[in-house]
């Protein structure tokens, strides 16, 4: 079975790592879509190991791309080994930067701190923050590791500041009130990320 291990949005160059996640977001993209814009299915009949995702990068020209991004339809944490490796190629052979999308839930995933395996191979971590909010967060995103979960990302966050180079939080537009949208720009000022609202997508 074929598999879309990377795959293009916009002027981007997507790596699908992972169908797994330890979030069941209620807004998940992946309850109503199996791919994303021309992508085929992301749906992966397993994990990818590391052979794998480098001989996808001998089919693309890599001159086309402005950016190379860990995202996919599972969380690319959870493949952190895999995406070390592959970044270290990247680094090694592209001139693109990396960043990764993730749901800053790492640190609890693997049991210690994952932000120090960052440095000098990842330029931007963008993670998703939804809602200022910890009770609000939780009934969003459903992380299986409790409550817990929203002062370990935020704490993830923080600790991403001193590894890399750009760090942002984002929410959704038009899911927040402008008073709560102001909270989190308050909680990145406070930790010393970026906050990008992003554009709503069905």
């Amino acid at each position: 079975m074929e598999m879309t291990i990377l795959y293009e949005v916009g002027e981007s160059l997507y790596v699908n790592l992972t169908n797994h996640c330890p979030c069941a977001c209620t807004f998940c993209l992946r309850q109503t879509r199996d791919h994303m814009e021309n992508s085929g299915s992301l749906w992966l009949a397993h994990t990818p190991d590391l052979s794998e995702v480098l001989a996808e990068f001998a089919k693309f020209d890599m001159t086309r791309y402005r950016e190379i991004v860990f995202c996919g339809f599972g969380e690319p944490m959870e493949a952190l080994s895999v995406l070390l490796e592959v970044a270290k190629y990247c680094k090694a052979h592209y001139s693109q930067p990396i960043r990764i999308n993730t749901n800053g839930l790492a640190d609890l995933i693997h049991k210690k701190p994952v932000a120090p395996l960052l440095a000098g191979l990842i330029d931007t971590v963008s993670i998703s923050l939804n809602t200022p909010n910890k009770d609000r967060y939780h009934e969003l995103v459903r992380p299986k590791f409790g409550d817990i979960s929203f002062d370990a990302m935020l704490q993830f966050a923080k600790d991403c500041t001193r590894y890399v180079p750009t760090v942002v939080l984002t929410t959704v537009a038009t899911t927040l009130t402008e008073a709560e949208e102001e909270e989190c720009r308050k909680i990145c000022e406070s930790i010393g990320a970026v906050y990008r609202i992003r554009p709503w997508v069905d």
